[in-house]
């Protein structure tokens, strides 16, 4: 893929409300187990509950393997300020919109990228309880796991790819990626 049509798709994730892009290169993938680790630590309480997280989305040899085939990416961001660092709704309000506009961009990139990589930020929240272990996920072809969830240590690729993962006091910036053929 060309830097002209590489950036036409940071241009594209812009339109589809991300205040922050990046071209992502697959090299600097590195899926680490300290951070699957720290999935295991189940901080967030979706370890062993959802099919896009650990160990439902797979090993990190199998992870790897998924992401080995990719030769071009972007980054996406959504950033926002937050009153303090107690400012809950507002972390919520993020979450959401960025979600909505990584499905959205998802939705129009898969058209031109069948074989597209999606790797969001946080659990995959489609629905609201997941089948996970009993049963097939009910929507595989719209499944997200996280880039964590992957090993990927977010600050590390933002810094590897040239863009910025912190923003000050009072900022949070949701991040993910989609890795394209």
């Amino acid at each position: 893929m060309t830097e002209k049509e590489l950036n036409g798709l940071l241009e594209l994730a812009r339109e589809h409300g991300f205040t922050h892009t990046g071209i992502l290169d697959p090299a600097t993938l590195d899926l680490m187990p300290e951070v699957r680790d720290m999935c295991l630590a189940n901080t967030c309480g979706q370890y062993d509950k959802n099919w896009a997280c650990p160990p439902g989305c797979g090993t990190l040899e199998e992870c790897r393997l998924k992401v080995s085939g990719y030769r071009s990416g972007i980054l996406v961001q959504t950033m926002g300020e937050l009153e303090d660092s107690m400012d809950f709704e507002a972390m919520i309000e993020l979450e959401q919109r960025h979600k909505k506009n990584f499905m959205d961009l998802r939705q129009t990139l898969a058209r031109a990228y069948p074989k597209l990589l999606p790797l969001g930020a946080g659990a995959c929240t489609l629905c609201k309880t997941c089948t996970y272990p009993d049963e097939p996920c009910r929507f595989p072809e719209r499944s997200i796991s996280s880039m964590e969830a992957y090993g990927l240590l977010v600050t590390q690729i933002c810094a590897d790819n040239g863009i910025k993962y912190y923003y000050g006091p009072n900022t949070l910036a949701y991040t993910s990626c989609f890795l394209l053929e």
